[in-house]
């Protein structure tokens, strides 16, 4: 679907109710023409204190997930993004697949994963061993390490910051982010990448990349770039990366 704004694509973004970091990102990175309008996932608990804890949220979140699904598809979009990521690694590459299987079950769409847009990113640069980091506590950060790993990568380190909330997520200062990804660089490692899409990260990567001369893939923006080049849209975006610069 076309409007009189967005004369070239509407997308759908699905993210929890928590998150305040997607929409700002992508709306900074979007090419004119192209518009992202977000069903967002009700979690009524934003706590994420321990393994068990965080695996609670998660299985809020696969409750409500068809219900925002359905909401943003009223808008009729053109392509579906899932503006959320742990879910998108959870039980490896298989778990992922099934993941992204029952959504284009659900919705007619195959949608645009921050687990797969990694990969695809990682794949078209080049690289093979990473340093990752995350908000996430250890259970979620051992489903992105088996994810990376179960196609190929070698992960040298997973740094996860242990946000306390959903919310406190986007309140992590960016020096604080960038500290993260230095700690899981060094010369062995080819390139660094974030998870968890409430961090904001797209600005210091883009900021990082050009430092260390090596990839920094921030997930926001490796995602909006899977998303665009899925859909056929080619435009080179400047400021947020070499993804959406020069791939």
């Amino acid at each position: 679907m076309t409007t009189s704004l967005a004369r070239r694509a509407v997308f759908g973004v699905i993210v929890p109710s928590t998150n305040t970091v997607v929409e700002d990102e992508y709306n900074l990175m979007r090419p004119p023409g192209i518009s992202v309008h977000t069903g967002r996932i009700h979690m009524r608990n934003e706590s994420l204190a321990g393994d068990d804890r965080f695996e609670e949220f998660l299985a809020e979140l696969r409750t409500e997930l068809g219900a925002a699904i359905d909401r943003v598809m009223t808008a009729k979009p053109d392509g579906m993004i899932m503006g959320m990521s742990a879910e998108t690694f959870w039980g490896g590459v298989e778990g992922s697949g099934k993941f992204t299987a029952w959504v284009r079950e659900r919705c007619g769409l195959t949608p645009a994963t921050g687990a797969a847009a990694c990969a695809a990113a990682l794949t078209a640069l080049g690289v093979r061993r990473i340093g990752v980091i995350t908000p996430y506590q250890p259970v979620g950060d051992v489903q992105v390490r088996e994810f990376f790993e179960g196609l190929g990568f070698e992960v040298d380190q997973v740094l996860g910051l242990k946000c306390p909330t959903a919310t406190s997520i986007a309140e992590v200062p960016l020096a604080e982010v960038e500290r993260a990804f230095l700690a899981v660089d060094g010369p062995r490692v080819d390139a660094l990448v974030q998870a968890g899409t409430n961090l904001p990260a797209v600005a210091v990567a883009a900021d990082l990349e050009t430092r260390l001369g090596k990839p920094v893939l921030a997930i926001n923006a490796a995602t909006f770039w899977y998303a665009l080049r899925q859909a056929g849209f080619t435009d080179r975006i400047t400021g947020f990366g070499r993804l959406l610069e020069q791939l």
